[in-house]
């Protein structure tokens, strides 16, 4: 069962949730630290992230491309607009698949929750089509796939506060 849930709100915006049994400080650094998101943010099994940018400061670049190891993989720019050591990233996004979709912007809250951290995160797209073609890819059970992955990792002592 996924952890995750997700709100259409306006006509643009989609906000994400998900409880995470991690310092909010882990939980920041596994969105923020190359090495980190290297090892959660793959999606489906088998694909990896043989490139991983990610320079977590206001006007840093951000560049993930994923790999199936078969020559398929596409790839998501973006740069950070401001960040907030532990409890807020706000930044832009775009997936090339391969055309450039519009920009994202992204604004994410790690709030803390008893032992663990609530995530917030919006996403504040362009118009209505583009929410509902980024809807229509499935990305939530990408995004949880990647989550519960953060989270066993985080278990495990792997990714740590």
């Amino acid at each position: 069962m996924s952890k995750l849930t997700l709100a259409l709100e306006g006509d643009t915006d989609v906000v994400v949730k998900r409880r995470f049994a991690a310092k909010p400080e882990a939980v920041y650094r596994a969105h923020t630290e190359p090495r980190l998101i290297q090892k959660w943010m793959l999606g489906p099994p088998g694909w990896t992230m043989p490139v991983c940018i990610s320079e977590a400061e206001p006007g840093g670049r951000i560049r993930f491309e994923w790999s199936d190891g078969n020559g398929n993989g596409f790839h998501a720019t973006g740069e950070y607009i401001a960040l907030e050591p532990f409890s807020r990233i706000e930044h832009i996004e775009r997936m090339f698949l391969p055309d450039p979709t519009p920009d994202n912007h992204v604004e994410t809250r790690f709030e803390a929750d008893g032992d663990g951290t609530l995530m917030i995160m919006r996403m504040m797209l362009p118009d209505s089509d583009t929410r509902a073609a980024m809807l229509s890819t499935g990305m939530d059970q990408g995004m949880e796939e990647s989550y519960a992955r953060m989270e066993e990792l985080m278990q495990s002592g792997q990714i740590a506060a």
